[in-house]
């Protein structure tokens, strides 16, 4: 069940917030005269959440290059991964 608090218990109650977050690592959601207003989460969902949302755009983009034809066998995908961590420039033939 989500936690909601008013604007006011954010401001008189933020260390106890702040700690709800970061433990349950749930957000809790804030109300200003009786509405929605914010969600509050912890620095450490934030960035999962953003990194789950960068993937799921580029999975997207690889979805559609896919299904418009722009493939490209795994070997050669391996290799440019290759290339680039080992900071390689030669080509293979």
């Amino acid at each position: 069940m989500p936690r909601i608090q008013s604007s006011t218990d954010l401001s008189n109650n933020y260390n106890d917030i702040s700690m709800f977050c970061r433990e349950s690592r749930e957000p809790v959601f804030i109300t200003k005269n009786g509405q929605g207003d914010l969600a509050v989460m912890s620095m450490e969902m934030f960035e999962m959440l953003s990194g789950k949302l960068e993937l799921y755009s580029l999975l997207d983009e690889g979805r559609t290059a896919a299904k418009a034809g722009l493939k490209r066998s795994y070997v050669d995908v391996f290799d440019d991964i290759e290339r680039e961590l080992t900071g390689s420039e030669d080509e293979k033939i």
